[in-house]
């Protein structure tokens, strides 16, 4: 189901890393998106975020987003 889950995210982000590796070791798919190099990504971020570029922002099949989700209501969005 690689791409069930969508993370937005940027390079210097420790919440992003921390949560990327929380979620390999859960094997929860994602794919990652770096707004820095993506300007509609960044634009869709600020959209969920009322404005900001916060990471990490999910999107998640449904549509829905969270935003620095924990592992825990990621596992619960997704069923796993």
């Amino acid at each position: 189901m690689q791409g069930s889950v969508t993370m937005y995210s940027t390079t210097w982000c420790g919440y992003c890393r921390r949560l990327k590796g929380q979620m390999d070791r859960e094997g929860i798919p994602y794919t990652e998106v770096n707004i820095e190099l993506d300007p509609e990504s960044a634009a869709f971020v600020e959209k969920a975020n009322g404005g900001n570029q916060t990471v990490p922002t999910l999107l998640f099949a449904d549509g829905s987003t969270l935003t620095n989700p924990s592992l825990a209501q990621i596992k619960e969005k997704v069923g796993a």
